[in-house]
């Protein structure tokens, strides 16, 4: 009899998986840790807070001159319920948020290190690249989620506080409720993708390590490291490489009537760098990772 030999049946493992599934996967794996949730609710606060606390102290805060940064936003906050989410997000874009990014992009490598999963990864025969593109996906959705919670709770602080008929632009024209939300999207959108940078440089760190906490407290001392550097004058050739340069100014342009779009431009470009860098950077190391 002739021998019939069977041709071997396609490999169906992880290099089979469906991009999708392996996009939702990571996405249950984020969103069931208890301090991701813990970050995402006190975030989500802040607006409400905020709007609470400017009613109580209307009469002092109105009394406040004009001034630069997060102190103005929050002046121009009480009765305009279009500048709260913005005064919110601004003041949270100091340290909070970048540490929501920061946070995701620890655990997306070197928490999973930590915990041995990660070498499941990278004995699997699944790309670096394809890798490298999940993390990145579920670092990116935690910043968009922050940013949005933020926004949403700060717009119905605002609304339920003040009324729709507070939607006032720091030049005194008033917005319709249409007008206001898609300023406020712009700004959300320019805030998510400077989380983005944070994320690609934490993903870059956390390709190095194991210890999440360190990546925390290297991309937070970088924050606070660029912020002062950012003050000091005799730097100025330096501040343009800055990635927190304008952090505190560019958002406030939708609050103009024209609106601005010099300072949104330039720190939507710059974070776009900081993001080609840092995924590159975290792709290089896990191109040639094998544990």
């Amino acid at each position: 009899m002739t021998a019939v030999l069977e041709v071997p049946a396609a490999r169906t493992g992880h290099d089979t998986v469906p991009l999708p599934r392996l996009l939702a996967a990571e996405l249950r794996w984020i969103f069931r840790r208890p301090r991701t949730l813990a970050v995402l609710g006190l975030l989500a606060l802040i607006p409400v807070i905020i709007g609470i606390g400017l009613t109580l102290v209307s009469d002092n805060a109105q009394g406040g001159g004009p001034d630069e940064g997060g102190g103005a936003l929050l002046a121009s906050a009480v009765n305009n319920a279009f500048v709260l989410p913005i005064a919110a997000v601004v003041m949270s874009l100091a340290l909070l948020l970048p540490l929501a990014s920061a946070m995701a992009g620890a655990d997306a490598i070197a928490g999973e290190t930590a915990h041995g999963t990660l070498r499941g990864w990278l004995i699997a025969p699944v790309g670096r690249g394809r890798l490298l593109a999940v993390k990145a996906f579920g670092v990116a959705t935690v910043s968009v989620v922050s940013v949005l919670a933020m926004c949403v709770t700060g717009v119905v602080t605002g609304l339920i506080i003040n009324g729709t008929d507070s939607l006032f632009t720091l030049s005194g024209t008033t917005l319709t409720l249409g007008g206001a939300l898609a300023r406020i999207l712009l700004m959300a959108g320019w805030v998510v993708l400077q989380l983005w940078a944070v994320g690609a440089v934490a993903l870059a760190i956390s390709s190095w390590t194991e210890h999440p906490m360190l990546v925390v407290a290297s991309v937070l001392a970088a924050d606070i490291v660029f912020t002062i550097l950012g003050f000091l004058t005799s730097l100025d050739w330096l501040h343009p490489f800055l990635l927190t340069k304008d952090w505190s100014m560019a958002p406030a342009e939708v609050l103009q009537d024209p609106m601005g779009t010099q300072m949104l431009g330039e720190g939507a470009l710059r974070a776009a760098c900081y993001i080609v860098i840092g995924l590159s950077l975290a792709y290089a190391r896990l191109s040639t990772r094998d544990g």
